[in-house]
């Protein structure tokens, strides 16, 4: 066979605008089939992974979590049914992009908790009484979810967080005051408690 006569890949006739539309198509038809839609937000702390089920939002991810990896697990601890719908997380992207804009304080969306289990639950459940602006130390934290010497546990939660932002695990700091680490690194960390501290909220 001469290059002339290869065959064109079936994909690579398809308009892109035909194709969005088969894909928003699938969607709608296939709402019903899918448990976990997904979309991606970009934001002052680079993209991230919105995934939610018919309970509520159950994962945020930040780029250094390999969304692709993320989604695997989702797959993998939820249901295989996985499908890139991003108008189903439209009501997540905008009071993410309220809290972005110093417009929100706390979040409202329905949360899916199903990945979070035992002492980590307990521990994530208490974060948003961190209030908007504040931090509390890991023994903090420890003490208000009924282990005051569980403070590495603490971390480990914080660490494991399924979602961070609206479970709001980047306002544990250190005892001395210092940031300690972040499930979206350094850099996002700083970011958000630079934002909470300095854009008033309306």
């Amino acid at each position: 066979m001469s290059d002339d006569d290869t065959p064109t890949g079936l994909l690579g006739d398809i308009d892109p605008a035909d194709l969005a539309r088969l894909h928003a198509d699938l969607v709608e038809r296939g709402a019903a089939l899918v448990d976990v839609a997904y979309r991606t937000l970009d934001s002052p702390v680079g993209p991230l992974l919105l995934a939610r089920t018919e309970r509520g939002l159950v994962r945020v991810a930040f780029a250094v979590q390999d969304h692709d990896a993320v989604l695997q697990s989702l797959s993998d601890s939820i249901s295989p049914r996985v499908l890139e719908a991003p108008g189903r997380l439209d009501d997540v992207a905008r009071e993410l992009d309220e809290y972005f804009a110093g417009r929100r304080t706390t979040f409202d969306v329905p949360l899916d908790l199903r990945l979070l289990h035992g002492f980590r639950r307990v521990v994530v459940e208490h974060l948003p009484d961190i209030g908007y602006g504040r931090t509390a130390s890991y023994a903090e934290v420890a003490s208000r979810a009924g282990s005051p010497k569980a403070v590495r546990a603490v971390g480990t939660a914080c660490a494991l967080n399924p979602l961070p932002l609206v479970l709001p695990c980047h306002r544990v700091v250190r005892s001395d005051g210092s940031q300690g680490q972040y499930v979206g690194g350094a850099d996002a960390k700083r970011t958000l408690l630079a934002l909470e501290t300095t854009v008033p909220a309306a």
